[in-house]
């Protein structure tokens, strides 16, 4: 009796442990990340992370870094400049697919000229009688490669 009661109170014990795993985070669930302040930029702007490649090209006082005199700067202004990292000017899903697109062109391309436009050999291939002339000419022993030694050299 006292076997059945302490296999009951396991059982018991793994229900409530059940029942407390939907509380936990699971992998489906996205995590939460707080944007944490930085303490040495104090009261200075938060400005988007967006390149200055995206900004139209006219109607900046400096056309070249496409910016107004007195515009605060980023805090990462060296990757966000004009002199920075180009920007992808497709998405990374697009340029794959045009890549691979090309890829299968240039693919089927080689298959067709290898196998459909190339004629077969249009002589039979050499037969040679007695197993390609191996008694004739003395046996496979006969025509080894000598090998190299140092007297040879000189």
């Amino acid at each position: 009796m006292q076997l059945i009661a302490a296999r009951t109170a396991g059982v018991r014990s793994a229900i409530r442990a059940a029942r407390l795993v939907p509380a936990l985070r699971t992998y489906a669930t996205p995590a939460t990340f707080k944007d944490d302040d930085d303490p040495q930029l104090a009261d200075y702007p938060r400005l988007p992370y967006i390149s200055k490649q995206r900004r139209p090209a006219r109607g900046w006082e400096d056309w070249q870094m496409r910016r107004n005199f007195g515009e605060p700067l980023h805090e990462q202004e060296e990757i966000l400049s004009m002199w920075g990292p180009d920007a992808p000017v497709v998405p990374p899903s697009t340029a794959l697919r045009w890549f691979m697109t090309a890829v299968a062109g240039f693919t089927t391309f080689g298959v067709i000229t290898k196998f459909a436009l190339i004629p077969s050999r249009p002589s039979v291939p050499r037969e040679y009688p007695y197993s390609g002339l191996e008694t004739e000419l003395g046996g496979l022993e006969e025509n080894k490669a000598r090998p190299e030694s140092e007297t040879d050299e000189e």
